[in-house]
């Protein structure tokens, strides 16, 4: 019980810092999910701004154009200013998105206010995870790494139940506190303790590292940090070196694929068409936007059991049960579809897309949703970390916009069945390709980590190297 209690004391500054970090995250995920219940809201007659149907796609397509639009402001923060400042950044331009959001009667506003919160949520998702991956004891480093895929999974319940439930204005008002209060609470939180010795200041990485851990002996860690970096400045971190450096191209093609994947299994046509997709159903059993709520609360509790688990089970478990079940609840909804499309009467059964979308919520949070982002804010080096995680962030952002817009043609050319049967397609190849590529980081450090993608072993790297890296491939 004494030993627990310790680790616990150590534990906590570093949960809480990723707690006040990861604020911004409650926000991105209601940007994320706004469009779900507000479209439906700005097409009514009760709405206070007229929109038309393409004007809503917009609303859906212009928020993640603004996450591309964020990278090069991301790769010059997060080095330049740090990881602290930029989530003072990210939060601060969040928050004044809401307030546009809150008072304008204007669509041009609205959209300028859906562009600008993708750029703040570009930078939230690449500072956050490589602050919390960076200040994280290596033993609970996938616990919270994984809190920032919660934080956001709690804002799209939010918006679910806020956009559907409350007026107009009580989504972005809690917004505007959310993201106000981590602008305010990470000004008290310290650096990263790598940020500091990569910018040679080993006296304030000490102090930071003081007010992350509980205990006094510092000086191995510093040291390993201070040797990790140094190490690291051999390779010069200039952008070619994200492709020219064999360890640092097969992270780029890990990261690339896992965004990727996440997108072309369905994920951001869900939360952004989930009413309308189960509209489609005729289902009389569960009304839609009941539906929709239970489908964000579903994620929340998956979220969190696969934040708790995934230290113990690791990554690569997490990704093909993951991937397997996901895969078998789409194939479901694709022949329920199918079946309708047909002409069959599945008014009888017609409960079975609102099941296994829930499944899909169950599942997918647990490891194609939750697995990449704390694999990407470990697998890069710090001198081309910003650059990785960014370039990944921004590959995130085009594979959900093509994802969607593939979805969208492929209804109005077909019906709903064919682009779900592609997504299906797309679950069961993210099993090979985990299989084939997917290094197991789970109870690893950072320097551990790099060490086994350069096809070395590292002091606390128990499992075997990936038979890709033992046979030089990339």
């Amino acid at each position: 019980m004494t030993v627990d209690k310790k680790l616990i004391m150590d534990f906590f500054p570093q949960a809480m810092a990723t707690f006040i970090g990861t604020l911004m995250a409650i926000s991105d995920g209601m940007t994320y999910g706004w469009t779900s219940p507000m479209i439906p809201y700005f097409t009514s007659n009760a709405t206070h701004i007229i929109v038309t149907e393409n004007d809503g796609e917009w609303m859906e397509t212009i928020n993640l154009l603004g996450y591309a639009a964020g990278l090069p402001f991301t790769i010059l923060s997060v080095d330049y200013l740090g990881r602290k400042m930029s989530m003072i950044i990210s939060a601060t331009l969040g928050c004044l998105c809401w307030v546009l959001l809150l008072t304008t009667m204007n669509l041009k506003i609205i959209f300028t206010s859906r562009f600008l919160a993708g750029m703040a949520g570009d930078m939230c998702f690449v500072a956050a995870p490589m602050y919390i991956a960076e200040i994280s004891d290596y033993r609970i480093r996938g616990f919270l790494s994984s809190l920032i895929y919660f934080m956001m999974v709690v804002g799209i319940l939010i918006v679910y139940c806020t956009g559907t439930l409350a007026p107009y204005w009580v989504t972005p008002a809690v917004g505007i506190i959310l993201t106000a209060s981590q602008a305010v609470f990470v000004w008290f939180l310290p650096e990263s303790p790598y940020y500091y010795v990569y910018k040679n200041n080993c006296e304030k990485a000490r102090k930071a590292l003081r007010k992350l851990r509980s205990h006094d002996d510092l000086d191995q860690e510093l040291k390993g940090i201070e040797q990790e970096v140094e190490r690291e400045k051999t390779e010069k971190g200039r952008p070619q070196d994200l492709i020219m450096i064999k360890s640092n191209r097969l992270a780029l093609f890990i990261s690339l694929i896992l965004n990727g994947g996440q997108h072309f299994v369905g994920i951001s046509v869900f939360l952004m068409n989930l009413e309308s997709i189960l509209d489609k159903a005729g289902s009389v059993h569960i009304d839609s936007s009941t539906a929709s709520m239970i489908f964000a609360g579903t994620m929340l509790i998956s979220t969190g059991i696969a934040a708790v688990i995934i230290d113990s089970f690791g990554r690569k478990f997490l990704l093909i049960s993951s991937s397997f079940t996901t895969g078998l609840a789409l194939l479901v909804m694709s022949i329920f579809f199918h079946l309708q499309y047909l002409g069959h009467d599945v008014s009888s059964v017609s409960w079975i897309p609102a099941a296994c979308v829930m499944v899909y919520a169950a599942t997918f949070k647990v490891g194609l949703g939750l697995v990449p982002i704390v694999m990407i804010a470990e697998i890069f080096p710090t001198t081309v970390k910003a650059l990785g995680m960014t370039v990944a962030d921004v590959f995130y952002v085009l594979a959900a916009i093509v994802s969607i817009k593939l979805y969208q043609t492929l209804l109005n050319y077909f019906q709903i069945h064919v682009p779900l049967y592609v997504f299906t397609v797309f679950s069961f190849l993210m099993i090979l390709f985990t299989v084939l590529w997917i290094p197991e980081t789970k109870g690893q450090t950072l320097d551990d980590i790099q060490l086994m993608l350069k096809g070395e072993k590292g002091h606390h790297n128990k499992s075997e190297k990936s038979d890709h890296i033992e046979q030089g491939k990339f």
